[in-house]
């Protein structure tokens, strides 16, 4: 067995940019010994994109490597610091309690991407022990690769292990594992938070410095650097948001911790997608009076934007009040770049050209969405099933709604279609596949059990979303769930 404080020559080498620039954003963190590391899931192509060696992290060193027990050459694994706003509360300081950033590594387009491992033990910011479940973590895998897949900008895992020691929590014991996920960086919103609680200026700073570099490069050339920046990652959001809205996506606990400046989504613990369609959705166990559902993911994520602002302010101008104001006016700009992008997603959903008037698909959008919210209709079904409308095959359609309803169903299609939707436009756009809830459950349960196999297919299946499979599988994923009288309920920090 290797010992753990070994650097191991033959592992991918690492730098360690964030550790070096940030060293007031960062806490030396030693991850605890993985007993008995077992590969459960390897993103191959991911890793070849980091031009690693898949089979290089299949050896029981690189297991110790993706555990954290021994380091790759320039890894100085470090747990981040960063503050945030959790259901409208500040907490001045949250931070990494059971994860590592391991450094970064560069892609084959030569851009920078954290490496950075989850459930490695506690820190000195763990809020309970600091382990995570197999469960959990593969869930994480899946849905990353899912968004990713649908064209959303997200974090991704390279690889879950299971660490051979179990999870015992809330008098319930579950095989342990880490998770080791990549993203284009770890800013939070809560980071800018941070540096600003500081009351340093060169912290906040080269924390903006960093996310320009990373994220924004040519904000550098703008007159004033950092409006710029902040001015791009506005309009980030504002595509994420809608990219979200678009594929019924509910993140389900956006506090300022949870969200990236670089517009990838992160955590995963409580989110789900839509069946039904129900803007006051709402899946998370402690969301009890809906702050972060559906449809109020836009204007979360601009409060999330304005509270960011403010962080940004004293970069903004030396007077407090000139650069609060100027933060102010930046977010605000987030209403128009979210209805462009809004407009654009519906325009793709609805398979329109872009001679169609945004006001027209907007109106045509609002009264199709008016009415699955008032049939509680299946929100990817009914989208999915406009590419055979197009092809003059309104069955699909009219299955969807009860016979009361079919009237104004075949009024909306007769508008829509005379505005010339294009099928392959809604083919491309409407996917076949997403991760339905009640069969993430049934994959990951079989996954506890031992059984990776059902959690292999979904992947896979996840990573065409747009393709029409013949599977068994894939027909269920398809298909409408079955009505159950228990809702959908996902959990935070398992």
């Amino acid at each position: 067995m290797l010992p753990r404080t070994v650097v191991a020559a033959a592992l991918p080498r690492l730098e360690s940019v964030w550790a070096r620039s940030l060293p007031e954003l960062s806490r030396p963190v030693d991850p605890r010994l993985a007993p008995h590391p077992r590969l459960l899931a390897l993103n191959d192509a991911l890793a070849r994109e980091l031009k690693i060696d898949p089979r290089t992290l299949e050896t029981e060193e690189g297991l110790r490597f993706l555990t954290g027990g021994v380091r790759a050459p320039g890894s100085h694994p470090v747990a981040q610091v960063y503050a945030g706003h959790q259901w409208g509360r500040f907490r001045p300081i949250l931070g990494d309690g059971r994860a590592a950033l391991l450094g970064e590594r560069r892609d084959a387009s030569g851009q920078l991407r954290d490496i950075h491992a989850k459930g490695i033990g506690p820190t000195s910011m763990s809020r309970v022990d600091g382990f995570a479940t197999v469960g959990p973590m593969l869930r994480e895998f899946l849905l990353g690769e899912a968004m990713h897949a649908l064209g959303l900008p997200s974090t991704r895992a390279l690889a879950v292990v299971a660490t051979g020691s179990p999870r015992s929590l809330d008098g319930v014991t579950l095989p342990g594992a880490v998770l080791v996920r990549t993203a284009r960086s770890h800013i939070r919103y809560g980071s800018f938070e941070y540096a600003a609680v500081l009351d340093d200026r060169s912290v906040l700073g080269r924390l903006a410095d960093l996310a320009i570099s990373r994220h924004h490069p040519d904000a550098s050339d703008d007159s004033h650097p950092y409006r710029g920046v902040l001015t791009r990652i506005v309009d980030a959001v504002a595509g994420q948001t809608a990219g979200w809205m678009g594929a019924g996506f509910v993140h389900g606990v956006l506090s300022t911790d949870n969200v990236l400046v670089s517009g990838e989504t992160i955590d995963y613990g409580p989110c789900a997608f839509l069946d039904a369609y129900d803007p006051d959705a709402v899946f998370s166990s402690i969301d009890h009076h809906g702050r972060y559902a559906y449809g109020r993911q836009p204007e979360i994520m601009r409060w999330n934007l304005e509270r960011l602002g403010e962080a940004f302010a004293p970069l903004l101008a030396r007077d407090g009040a000139q650069g609060r104001a100027i933060a102010a006016d930046i977010v605000a700009r987030f209403d128009e770049s979210y209805r462009d992008r809004w407009i654009a997603v519906l325009r793709a959903k609805l398979g329109l050209a872009p001679t169609v008037a945004d006001v027209t698909v907007e109106q045509t959008a609002r009264t199709a969405l008016a009415l699955l919210a008032a049939h509680r209709t299946d929100f990817p079904r009914f989208w999915r099933a406009l590419g055979a409308t197009a092809r003059d095959d309104r069955s699909g359609v009219r299955g969807l709604f009860p016979p009361p309803a079919r009237p104004a169903v075949e009024a909306w299609l007769d508008g829509w279609q005379s505005l010339r939707p294009d099928a392959g436009r809604l083919d491309a756009a409407n996917p076949a596949i997403i991760p339905r809830n009640h069969i993430v459950d049934e994959v990951l349960a079989a996954a506890v059990e031992g059984d990776l196999g059902p959690f292999g297919e979904l992947v896979d299946l996840v990573r065409s979303p747009f393709t029409a499979h013949g599977t068994p599988l894939a027909q269920r994923l398809s298909a409408i769930p079955p009505d159950t009288a228990t809702p959908f309920v996902t959990f935070c920090g398992t």
